[in-house]
């Protein structure tokens, strides 16, 4: 009898879930959803290639505007918890990122994630702990001075130390990863500009830094946190095992580390960002404490540095497939140097381009503007919902789900960006002599949009100009033959394997064209 009993509960208990579960997914689109897994199956099958299975699954919709998905882990979950509406929609980046900015923050998952290595900086914050900073921040970024330092930083690790790298590999015939140096170039830039200390990472050596590695092992340790529920990590959290005791202890020299350098600072005050935020107050009228301080710096350490160099490397992979563009870039350089610099090819890479010389790079700004377009730095961002809303494209979004925008997916639409939208043409970008900044919108969200885009904008090209036209003024790269170039699956669109290539000194008696 008690066998029946139990028989007759499971199937009651199974039909109920079964109804449940029709009426969650039956107007869900995208890729097939399970009972109980939701879309895991798919997305571990395609976990290798995420972000093009995405995108396929975006197209498939026919007009590319939204794609909705749900993960629906364990029975027990919310409609809310379980939904999670992804989209490439100008319109709906637009709504989410501007329109409807304040019903989508960053969200608790993503705060609780981030908090231990982040805090409450600017890109860990919502609300008027954000706008404070943002306020602090954008007055400073606007700064002839800061660009100058920028400059200064850029200019010197092109010219004592990347330049030095690449002739010993050329004169040695050895391959380089030009991943891995320009990840130790922007580094060192950004630790130099956020705290006017340089770690030294790209030195001949390549050395190992202290500081370096346990910030890198910080960042990964936190990003797993995204990929689980706080179910899963806290409790490692709490018993410090796994990727969570990797990250208590890389936080530990981390942390000591920039308040070695906040008690230096104050002592001693630079025009680095930090020194500059020494000066501000709170809203109370109270200067930030030194873990603030410590907060604030890290915050856009992070941002500052893989972005940027993944980018470049983007770039340089791209070029090398595509030499009509490579022609291109040498063609306006050169063009610009025999006008600043006269005609003698040896003193074009006596030093590297200067801000005026930058400025004119047209197309090599064109150029870096469609790597992005392709290979977004961050290729997905997610908002959260904190009341029900719907989209522009007519999506239902309740409170207390996630919106993914697929920046990656948005560059790949055919209704978005034509028929070439798959082909890297910089010519896209430009608009008679200029560059076309009509076309920097809520189709090309690389450095975010609406009140929360990048305030390091202008430097991060500033930076990307520079170092791409020194490397392409004095070499030829050659891709490593059997070097396989594929995405990592994180949050940043770094090459899984690095970027192995060839460095070859250029010709420049016969020109760089």
């Amino acid at each position: 009898m008690e066998t029946q009993t139990l028989l007759l509960l499971f199937a009651t208990a199974t039909s109920a879930y079964l109804i449940w579960f029709w009426y969650l997914t039956r107007t869900l689109t995208g890729p097939k959803v399970w009972p109980i897994l939701g879309n895991l199956p798919g997305l571990f099958a395609n976990r290798s290639s995420i972000h093009d299975w995405i995108a396929s699954n975006l197209r498939k919709t026919g007009t590319a505007l939204t794609y909705q998905t749900t993960t629906l882990a364990f029975p027990f979950l919310a409609r809310k918890i379980g939904l999670v509406t992804v989209t490439c929609n100008p319109k709906n980046i637009e709504h989410v990122l501007r329109t409807r900015f304040d019903n989508y923050p960053k969200g608790p998952s993503w705060q609780a994630a981030f908090h231990d290595l982040l805090g409450h900086g600017i890109f860990n914050s919502d609300g008027e702990t954000w706008v404070t900073q943002r306020k602090t921040a954008a007055l400073e970024f606007t700064t002839r001075t800061l660009r100058q330092a920028m400059g200064r930083w850029v200019h010197r690790s092109i010219k004592l130390r990347l330049w030095r790298i690449l002739a010993k590999a050329a004169d040695s015939n050895a391959d380089v990863d030009l991943q891995d140096l320009l990840l130790r170039l922007t580094f060192d830039n950004i630790c130099g500009l956020t705290f006017g200390k340089d770690p030294e990472t790209l030195s001949p050596e390549l050395p190992e830094n202290p500081f370096a590695s346990a910030f890198d092992s910080a960042t990964e340790s936190t990003l797993q946190r995204l990929l689980y529920p706080r179910l899963f990590w806290r409790p490692k959290q709490t018993l410090n095992l796994g990727s969570e005791g990797t990250l208590k202890k890389s936080l530990e020299t981390v942390n000591s580390y920039m308040m070695d350098t906040i008690t230096a600072r104050r002592l001693s005050p630079s025009d680095d960002l930090l020194s500059r935020f020494l000066k501000k107050r709170d809203a109370n009228g109270d200067f930030y404490t030194s873990s603030f301080l410590r907060q604030i710096a890290l915050n856009f350490l992070l941002a500052g540095r893989d972005t940027s160099s993944v980018a470049m490397s983007w770039f340089f992979y791209l070029v090398m497939k595509n030499p009509r563009v490579e022609s291109k870039i040498l063609a306006e350089i050169s063009t610009v140097l025999r006008e600043t610099r006269g005609n003698d090819p040896a003193k074009w890479v006596e030093e590297p381009l200067d801000f005026d010389e930058l400025e004119r790079l047209v197309y090599l700004k064109a150029a870096l503007a469609e790597t992005l377009r392709l290979y977004p730095s961050v290729p997905e961002d997610f908002k959260y919902a904190i009341s029900d809303d719907t989209l522009p494209d007519g999506t239902f979004v309740p409170a207390g789900s996630s919106v993914t925008y697929s920046i990656y997916s948005v560059g790949r639409m055919e209704s978005i960006w034509g028929d070439d939208c798959l082909e890297f043409r910089p010519e896209r970008w430009i608009s008679g002599d200029r560059f076309d900044n009509d076309k920097d919108s809520y189709k090309f969200v690389a450095f975010n949009a609406g009140p929360r885009i990048c305030l390091g904008k202008d430097l991060a090209y500033l930076q990307m100009k520079s170092v791409t036209s020194a490397v392409l003024l004095r070499y030829r790269l050659e891709p490593v033959p059997g070097h396989l170039v594929e995405q990592k699956m994180s949050l940043t669109l770094f090459m899984k394997n690095g970027l192995r290539v060839y460095v070859h000194p250029r010709n420049l008696a016969s020109g760089l064209e």
